[in-house]
């Protein structure tokens, strides 16, 4: 069964969920400016760094450079990114970790979006850098991590 290539319809988000669970992977794809392309590679090795790669693959099949927000599109199974978002390569490796986490609510039919559902991704983004953080030997990377976890600590009192 091959993926389908728009993930809109019930149907759809149906097949596609079935070859997730089959152990499905894409072939992550990168477009944009050679720049662009080499933050987000830098930004793929942390993932991979951290053992989240086959989770990224699993539910992202590309990440496009955007002239505009930065945001998960869902139907197509790609994260719309612009240069800002992944200029730091750690802050980018862990927004990638937390909108496949959306995919997978999204394919899981849970509440994607929102409040609860926003809690629940900024939680699998802060695992990601405590993992990336234990398993990496850079100390930049430790450090960088460190203040990220400490701003992201920071602005869950808001919550």
């Amino acid at each position: 069964m091959e993926f389908p290539k728009r993930i809109y319809t019930g149907e759809e988000v149906e097949r596609a969920k079935a070859l997730v669970d089959g152990g499905y992977k894409h072939s992550l794809r990168t477009k944009g400016s050679p720049n662009f392309k080499q933050k987000v590679k830098q930004a793929l090795q942390l993932v991979k760094t951290a053992g989240y790669y086959e989770f990224l693959r699993t539910f992202i099949r590309s990440i496009i450079e955007i002239d505009g927000l930065t945001q998960l599109r869902e139907a197509d199974a790609t994260i719309w990114a612009n240069k800002y978002a992944v200029e730091n390569p750690i802050d980018a490796a862990s927004l990638f970790v937390q909108k496949a986490n959306h995919m997978k609510e999204y394919l899981e039919g849970k509440l994607y979006y929102g409040g609860e559902a926003e809690k629940r991704s900024v939680e699998k983004r802060i695992e990601f850098l405590k993992v990336l953080k234990s398993k990496t030997s850079d100390k930049k990377v430790i450090e960088e991590c460190e203040r990220l976890l400490k701003l992201w600590e920071e602005s869950r009192l808001v919550y």
